[in-house]
């Protein structure tokens, strides 16, 4: 009986460290912003035609990990590039959690890889933002009408009867913060009124939220958490097969399953680093 119990204490043990590191986001304070629904925003940077391919290929990224964790897409915007690449797409992510799962995804992305249109073999390096919000209720943020500029316009892109023919597209600007929103997808001016306020409404609530941040915390060392567009987040480096987060030092060499969607290794080690910072350890 005694090596028997000696032998569960050994097996207890093992299991203590595992359970303290599940226990720690216990400690801290509910965020009720993680339970919302999130819209996000994908913006190809520098690098030209490279650059809207890298930001499509972060779109099906996205689209992918999203089908994996049963989460509905709805598209709000998305602007083609050339090649079959993306200049920039919103779209919302509606399910459980959302939010508190992807908005460390916000930051600057970037990739270096041969291109498909380079001839010399040689290795390039482009980029593309990503920007998580929180989805914002009329009773989060007060819009007055006075405080908006909005002005229509006609749509441009191909086919469909409302695009080149009417003035269905909408450019909605708040003019204490200078936001702007352009909205032209839908089929009619009032439904891209109604998308384009809803954007709004989620960056107008994350301003406000990093307002907050800011002041409480004077900005973490590590930026986990800041949505900061201008910091190179993560890089996904082709040759290598491999990804690095440079907030946390993680890195994968399965690229290719990153790509396909798999996120949760990366986004499990970001909320741990961000759970420790605000812990002090």
């Amino acid at each position: 009986m005694a090596e028997e119990a000696a032998r569960e204490v050994t097996s207890l043990e093992a299991r203590i460290a595992d359970l303290e590191v599940k226990l720690k986001p216990a400690l801290l304070p509910h965020d009720p912003l993680d339970d919302r629904n999130a819209i996000i925003e994908i913006r190809s940077g520098a690098g030209g035609d490279e650059a809207a391919l890298f930001a499509a290929d972060l779109f099906r990224m996205y689209t992918r990990f999203i089908e994996r964790a049963g989460w509905t897409r709805e598209t709000m915007s998305h602007s083609e590039g050339t090649l079959g690449g993306v200049k920039e797409a919103v779209f919302k992510v509606s399910g459980a959690g959302v939010f508190g799962a992807m908005r460390l995804e916000s930051g600057g992305h970037r990739v270096q890889r041969v291109p498909a249109t380079e001839t010399q073999g040689r290795i390039h390096t482009s980029a593309a933002t990503v920007a998580v919000l929180p989805e914002a209720e009329e009773v989060d943020v007060k819009i007055e009408d006075k405080d908006l500029r909005i002005d229509v316009f006609r749509s441009s892109g191909p086919g469909g009867q409302s695009v080149n023919t009417t003035d269905s597209a909408v450019r909605i600007t708040h003019i204490p913060t200078g936001l702007v929103v352009s909205q032209q997808d839908q089929k009619s001016q009032l439904q891209n009124k109604l998308k384009g306020m809803e954007v709004l409404r989620a960056r107008l609530l994350a301003l406000r939220v990093k307002e907050a941040e800011d002041a409480r915390s004077k900005m973490r060392k590590s930026q986990v958490g800041t949505g900061d567009r201008s910091d190179k987040i993560r890089t996904y480096n082709y040759p290598q097969s491999r990804v690095t987060d440079h907030r946390i030092g993680f890195t994968t060499h399965d690229l290719s399953g990153v790509m396909d969607g798999n996120l949760w290794p990366i986004i499990e080690a970001l909320k741990m680093a961000d759970v420790e910072e605000q812990l002090g350890e």
